[in-house]
């Protein structure tokens, strides 16, 4: 009998990819990749998805203060065999390291959409017509 399969991350795989994204910051802060473009950016990483069987890892982040988020994304995937190897120390419980690849977060530019679509004036007077017709 087969298990049944669910899209919603296990607790394990959760746990790991907060592992790896405490080990990934601590490599990128410390400034041990050696690349121009990643030495001068503020680079944020919200979240860390693992495969199910552990073995890929993808890094969701944000460069701060860059306009051109692909050029940071690209320096960063073009270091990630380096990267993979400095994370190492980290991990060691690890039985297989994770391979990294990275993805730019644009959870924040879909929050923002929200937020001006709900402080529009047409959605503004809806909520406004509601609490009148709650008070009445």
């Amino acid at each position: 009998m087969t298990r049944p399969t669910s899209s919603a991350p296990s607790q394990r795989m959760l746990r790991v990819g907060e592992q790896v994204r405490a080990a990934i910051t601590q490599v990128l802060q410390r400034g041990e990749v050696r690349d121009p473009l990643i030495e001068k950016t503020v680079i944020s990483i919200s979240e860390v998805r693992m495969s199910p069987d552990l073995k890929i890892a993808t890094a969701y982040v944000t460069p701060l203060g860059v306009p051109d988020h692909d050029a940071v994304i690209d320096a960063l995937n073009r270091n990630a065999k380096y990267i993979r190897g400095r994370l190492g120390p980290q991990l060691r419980q690890m039985k297989y390291m994770p391979e990294v690849r990275f993805r730019d977060d644009t959870s924040f530019d879909n929050y923002q959409k929200i937020d001006a679509l709900l402080r529009s004036p047409e959605v503004s007077r809806d909520l406004d017509a509601d609490r009148d017709d709650e008070q009445e």
